[in-house]
């Protein structure tokens, strides 16, 4: 019974051989007449033999002649583009693809020991001086999607354009050291990545792009905004600081990272980033804004009001300078307001909140769509000045607000 198993066994082996060698047969035929059409069905032959029987995926001469078929139709295209007739750019960019995919696995395949151990690949040598001869077009296809907002097939360009440093097929190439377009293909796939919103993709190859310092700046927003997307806020802090640090007056870097470390209420970080950047620019109005802020949510008032004036002197059309002015009085009439002792405090809190009253005011003139902010502060003022025509208006507001 055993024996008749074996027979069969082997039987079946010797007609699966048969079958590839027919098919192979034919393609060869079909290779000869050079024909575009031809060649497609060679190429079809190929792929139906490695499709319909998962042991093919081991014969390393059907994929020898696979890839001698999409060689061939690329010489046929690129003809037709030289000579300026009719041809599909995008096909003909991705025969360049597809020849890299082929030729990686038949490498692999050609590379496995024979029985003594020895590693002889075949075809190495020829399809890596091919591969290398095509090689600029792999990236051009990769901008030429680009351009076509096709993000996706975009990328899977220049991850095969720099993967290729890594493979086998390539080695002594050194493609890492010795192509200057290592780093633009790694910027473009890391912008990809960025547009696709896929985190893990933006994060591949972009140590490599942070080595393009003609676009360095936008890498590292990408990269951060990867790093926000997997909600690691350390890397992402990390990144803000070195953008920050490179690129002090960007309007990306500084915002996020003054705005991070406000939700964490981390006010001297915030301090310790504006001074950074008032030795660079001291009328900065990202900073000095920033700074009056920090100043005010830390309780730092004589700070605050210093800077804000500061901020209007600069930019007296400013409405937030205005409100952290104002905020700092009522802050201050507040606290003595908690002690209970008003008729201790009354001079005190009239001339907090007379100071109050003109940059306020000013506020609301600036930011009349904020009555959110202005109406509930002018209501204190109004009231605590007396001010009984300025109350009734602003009560009105209040009123039209809560209803």
């Amino acid at each position: 019974m055993r024996r008749i198993i074996t027979v069969c066994c082997c039987l079946l082996l010797v007609l699966l051989c048969e079958a590839q060698r027919k098919e192979i047969s034919q393609a060869r035929t079909y290779i000869k007449s050079g024909k575009d059409k031809d060649l497609s069905s060679a190429e079809k032959l190929m792929s139906d033999l490695l499709t319909k029987d998962s042991a093919n995926r081991h014969n390393p001469r059907i994929y020898a002649t696979w890839y001698e078929t999409v060689l061939l139709q690329y010489e046929s295209a690129n003809e037709k583009l030289y000579l300026n007739q009719r041809y599909d750019t995008l096909q003909f960019f991705s025969l360049i693809r597809k020849l890299y995919k082929i030729a990686e696995t038949l490498d692999t395949l050609d590379s496995r020991p024979d029985k003594k151990g020895r590693v002889r690949p075949e075809y190495r040598e020829e399809h890596a001086s091919q591969l290398n001869f095509l090689r600029r077009n792999l990236y051009y296809g990769g901008t030429f999607q680009v351009r076509k907002a096709q993000y996706d097939d975009a990328y899977s360009y220049f991850e095969t354009y720099l993967e290729a440093d890594r493979q086998p097929l390539f080695t002594g190439y050194d493609y890492l050291k010795r192509d200057s377009m290592m780093v633009q293909a790694a910027y473009w796939a890391t912008f990809c990545g960025y547009k696709l919103q896929n985190p893990d993709t933006t994060l591949r190859f972009h140590e490599l792009a942070l080595r393009d310092s003609v676009k360095r700046e936008f890498t590292l927003q990408y990269v951060c905004e990867a790093y926000r997307q997997q909600q690691n806020d350390s890397a992402m802090v990390a990144i803000l600081r070195q953008g920050f640090k490179d690129y002090p007056e960007h309007p990306y870097f500084f915002p996020r990272l003054a705005d991070y470390y406000t939700s964490q209420g981390k006010y001297d970080n915030v301090l310790e980033l504006t001074a950074q950047g008032l030795k660079i620019n001291p009328r900065n109005q990202l900073f000095l804004l920033a700074q009056s802020v920090a100043q005010l949510n830390a309780g730092y008032y004589d700070d605050c009001l210093q800077t804000s004036e500061q901020l209007i002197a600069v930019n007296d059309t400013m409405p937030e300078a205005y409100f952290n002015v104002a905020t700092t009085y009522l802050n201050r009439a507040l606290a003595l307001e908690n002690e209970n002792e008003p008729r201790k405090n009354r001079v005190q809190l009239i001339q907090l909140y007379r100071a109050a009253r003109p940059y306020m005011e000013a506020y609301r003139k600036l930011a009349p769509n904020e009555p959110k902010r202005w109406a509930p502060a002018l209501y204190r003022v109004y009231l605590n000045l007396n001010m009984g025509k300025q109350f009734d208006e602003i009560d009105r507001v209040l009123r039209k607000l809560n209803n």
